[in-house]
């Protein structure tokens, strides 16, 4: 299928898929199937998670953390929450639980002490790698075998669906206050 193009309507409404790409299952319509992939998707971030605290001693968004602050050592929770959409409160557990394993190290920021700065430790910088078993290699998989039209598109689509859901402020909110909803931690 080219990637732009659009799916077809059927004589009952229900979008024509191309073969190979039919859904398993009875006729949900677009709405419905595209909402089983999300749950598909979030109980395979989910197990994902679970497999990698067992395996790397990790869950998903540990790991997440500790990818983000090896690419952009001293940055703060507020940065943190920001690039990861989340309130800064809901962050506060994931940090204090990597500052504890040892992870991470929290520094006071020179220029406000009310900040902390946030580094990996030695041991932090030995899990900031690219590994097996890690939501991140799966993605890494599906987007290389993907057009960069396709990702973009993909994209937009989550961008928009994210901030329906309130869950990534649109570009109006961006300069205001009311800033990333709280979501539970995972």
């Amino acid at each position: 299928m080219r990637d732009d193009a659009p799916l077809k309507d059927t004589a009952g409404g229900e979008p024509e898929q191309p073969e190979g790409e039919r859904p398993k299952g009875p006729p949900l319509g677009e709405v419905l199937e595209f909402m089983r992939l999300l749950w598909a998707v979030d109980h395979g971030l989910q197990s994902t998670s679970k497999r990698m605290e067992s395996t790397l001693g990790l869950t998903g968004p540990q790991r997440l953390v500790v990818r983000l602050v090896g690419r952009f050592p001293g940055i703060t929770a507020g940065t943190l929450a920001q690039i990861l959409h989340v309130h800064p409160s809901t962050l506060t557990g994931v940090l204090k639980r990597l500052e504890k394993r040892g992870l991470l190290e929290r520094k006071a920021d020179p220029l406000d002490g009310r900040k902390a700065l946030f580094a990996l430790t030695e041991s932090g910088r030995a899990l900031d790698i690219p590994s097996e078993g890690t939501v991140e290699a799966s993605v890494q998989r599906v987007l290389s075998r993907m057009s960069r039209t396709r990702i973009l598109c993909t994209q937009d689509v989550l961008t928009a669906l994210a901030q329906e859901l309130g869950g990534v402020p649109t570009p109006d909110e961006e300069g205001s206050e009311a800033g990333p909803r709280k979501s539970a931690p995972r």
